[in-house]
Parts: structure tokens; sequence; C-alpha cells
């Protein structure tokens, strides 16, 4: 027991404190998103803004990229949010065969991006990271609308980037999104509730 005790001390200490103050921001932009709060956006505008960094360090290009379309995505969800709670903006749904559209047009841009990463890149898992960066993108859209369904595709997300922040050495963001998985019910139906409670 002391020697795991002494593993997971080192473990922590070699954590960066950049790498800590975007999970921790990035922790405290889940928690307001399931409660709608506003403030969500500011605190995904300090975690994208060092995630850029860390990304490319680790060989994570696409990753990188994501995180410069969720520092966008903040400020326009921010402003939709904003607006919108003037027009009293409210949770909604789309359509079966929308999402069905969307997910074909995702692995489809996600095979391309793919293939160029493999072919003039030393990417690590070039589709994977992808696949989840495309569907990332589209999933924090469909949540600056307000749009219920986007908790089924981060759930799917967030598994595999578990996966893939673990194998190049970001434990604690693995972890912060073992962290999302679990947290992702919560927001679905609280989420629901309020899908509920405006129709």
């Amino acid at each position: 027991m002391d020697a795991l005790i002494a593993q997971l001390a080192a473990e922590a200490a070699a954590w960066s404190t950049p790498e800590i103050v975007a999970v921790v921001a990035a922790i405290l932009y889940l928690v307001l998103a399931i409660r709608q709060h506003i403030a969500c956006w500011a605190f995904a505008l300090l975690s994208t803004g060092i995630y850029v960094a860390l990304f490319v360090e680790a060989r994570l290009y696409m990753e990188s990229v994501l995180n410069v379309f969720y520092f966008a995505m903040a400020i326009y969800g921010w402003y939709v949010w904003y607006n919108g709670g003037r027009l009293e903006l409210s949770v909604s749904t789309r359509a079966p065969g929308f999402h069905a559209a969307a997910i074909g047009g995702l692995v489809a841009v996600a095979c391309v991006n793919g293939w160029f990463l493999a072919r003039f890149t030393d990417a690590v898992f070039p589709y994977v990271d992808s696949l989840t960066t495309w569907s990332a993108i589209f999933a924090t859209w469909l949540v600056a609308q307000k749009v219920l369904e986007n908790w089924w595709y981060w759930l799917v997300i967030d598994a595999v980037s578990i996966f893939i922040y673990w194998s190049r050495g970001l434990e604690l963001t693995a972890l912060l999104f073992v962290f999302y998985v679990l947290l992702i019910p919560v927001g679905y139906l609280s989420w629901r509730r309020s899908y509920r409670e405006s129709r």
C-alpha cells in the first residue's frame, strides 16, 4: 500500500502546473454548463487556451486545433447564451435523421483528415484524433445552441479521449475525461428536465 501511495504521489508531482489549471477550469466549465450558467464560457476560454499548447507538445495536432476552435466557440457560446437569455433561449432537440446525416458527415471528414495527417505529419492516432476532433466541433456547436443530444456525442467522444490522453502521458487530462463521462448523465438529465419544462 505504501508503494502505491508513493507511486501516485510521484505521478502527481510530475503533473505540470498548466495542465492542473486547465483541468480545474475544464471541470468548472462542465459543472456550470450543466447548470446552464453563462460563466461556463469564461472557464472554457481559460482551459482551452492552455490546452492549445499542451496538445502541440504531445503531438496531438488535431486536439490542439480543436482547442483553438473551443476558444472561439467559448466567445460564440457566451454571445448566444447572453442574447438568448433575453430571448429565453431554451433546450431543444433535433430529429434522428439530422443526427444520422451529421454522423455520416463526421466520419467522412475524419477519414479525409486522418489520411492527410497520416501521410504528411508525425501525428499519433491520426484517424481517431480526427474523428474525435470533428465530432467535438459539432458537439460544441450543439452545446452553444442548447441542443439536448449534445450529451450523447460527448459520451462517445470523452470515452475515446480517455485512451488517447492516457497513452500520450496526459494522465491528469485523462482523469478529467473520466470525470466528464461520469457527469454526462447528470448533464443530460438536467437539460432534459429543462426541455420538458419549456414545453
